[in-house]
């Protein structure tokens, strides 16, 4: 006969790991950028200091501080800043002027020429309740661009200047993360609704092979991220090849892309933002959007990282 059976004790489960919270997770990168900084200290892409409080890695906080950026009233359109000067006083301006402030009812505007001199105000039709009418230059008024509208950071110049260049000729592909975070941060509360997905403006495909990457490509995928909208790379492609734009006088920029872009039927009635590092003449931003509207685009707008004065 068999002899009791034994009990055997309950399994016991290793204990559990302790889950790790989001605010956990947010504080390892940071340590393991702080230890990396004390053995190979991190340095600013342009002027090579240290990188310390402010940064914005691959930048320091001043050079992060220092870039020009732009802020309103600029144009609707295009984004050329637009300097304001005040209208002259009138009894029945001044009332309505001082119930809804300095700039109620007139549509601002800069002289032929542009630059940091000549705003002009012109009283708008009707004075009604709501948001100011859109301040449009002359120049947009007269002959606007093949785009709907334009956004730009920052002027080119100094730290950007220096930045983009390294990022395009030097193969410092990070500052894409910083440069566009410049363009959301600056231009994102401007965009209008009901943008479909974001296009980067194509690159040569031998310069693209050359320099290993499209910066505006790089500038679109994080861009994409800080407004949660896709891209879609696909939707405009280069026909032809064409020579630097940087290479040619502004007169000689229009003939030199004209033809040179081709859209996807994709983007028929929809509303696209194309992306690119520097805004010149508007040349190349001007080709693609004429592109995209044969496509069918319903409406297109531009957003670069810097713009030249």
């Amino acid at each position: 006969m068999a002899g009791p059976v034994s009990v055997l004790p309950p399994l016991e489960h290793p204990p559990s790991r302790p889950r790790l919270t989001p605010l956990s997770l947010a504080v390892f990168p940071r340590l393991a950028t702080a230890a990396l900084d004390l053995v190979f200290p991190a340095l600013c892409a342009v002027c090579e200091a240290r990188l310390g409080p402010r940064r914005r890695d691959p930048l320091c906080g001043p050079c992060w501080d220092a870039i020009a950026r732009i802020v309103p009233p600029y144009c609707d359109r295009c984004g050329v800043p637009m300097p304001m000067r005040e209208p002259p006083e009138s009894s029945e301006l001044g009332a309505c002027r001082s119930s809804r402030g300095p700039s109620a009812g007139f549509a601002r505007a800069t002289l032929p020429g542009g630059g940091s001199e000549g705003a002009i105000e012109a009283p708008s039709d009707e004075l009604e309740d709501g948001p100011p009418p859109p301040a449009v230059c002359t120049a947009c008024v007269a002959d606007g661009p093949a785009y709907d509208y334009s956004r730009s950071a920052a002027v080119y110049g100094g730290v950007l200047r220096e930045a983009l260049h390294r990022l395009k000729f030097g193969g410092r592909r990070a500052l894409a993360r910083p440069l566009a975070d410049l363009a959301v941060e600056q231009c994102g509360p401007s965009l209008p609704d009901g943008i479909a997905a974001i296009v980067p403006v194509p690159l040569a495909g031998d310069r693209e092979r050359e320099r290993g990457f499209n910066q505006a490509a790089l500038l679109a995928e994080r861009v994409a991220q800080g407004l949660a909208l896709p891209v879609r790379a696909r939707w405009l492609a280069r026909g032809r090849a064409t020579r630097p734009q940087s290479d040619l006088p502004a007169a000689e920029r229009s003939a030199n892309v004209r033809g040179a872009f081709r859209a996807a039927p994709a983007v028929a009635g929809r509303h696209v933002l194309l992306v690119d590092d520097v805004l010149t003449t508007g040349a190349t931003l001007a080709e693609c959007a004429r592109a995209l509207r044969a496509a069918g685009a319903d409406r297109i707008g531009a957003l670069t990282v810097a713009r030249v004065r």
